[in-house]
């Protein structure tokens, strides 16, 4: 299945055979200290950048009625972003990932998009839809 906003991806969490716990990352966009003088008008044209995880949460898909309900929640918290990464955790025996089961999958999501790895995550723009890096 081929996700292309973020209410499939609830949908997809909700209909596996195993309970899932969601897992979001999201990241700003920031220009490199050493940045060309091409790059920073680049940037300054709204491309371009390097992505910088600011806040990271882990959610049952049942928490969520929808993508305006965690960017209310983001907003709580005063970061600007400009995109979200998503991964799931399922688990096991029909038993539920907890948060501290989330912990280290999370941090792992942290290091892989600090080091500009995304395969096996979504990411999504501010409004819902699923986009392509690179």
């Amino acid at each position: 299945m081929e996700i292309s906003r973020f209410d499939e991806l609830l949908q997809a969490a909700r209909a596996q055979a195993e309970p899932q716990r969601l897992l979001f990352v999201f990241a700003g966009v920031e220009l490199p200290d050493d940045a060309t003088p091409e790059q920073r008008e680049r940037f300054a044209q709204g491309e371009g950048g390097a992505l910088v995880p600011q806040m990271c949460v882990d959610k049952a898909p049942d928490e969520l009625d929808s993508f305006d309900t965690l960017v209310q929640e983001a907003a709580q918290f005063g970061q600007e972003w400009a995109l979200v990464f998503a991964a799931a955790l399922s688990g096991t025996l029909n038993r539920a990932p907890t948060s501290e089961d989330a912990e280290a999958p999370l941090e792992r999501m942290v290091d892989a998009i600090k080091r500009g790895v995304h395969t096996g995550l979504i990411p999504f723009d501010r409004s819902g839809h699923a986009v392509q890096i690179g």
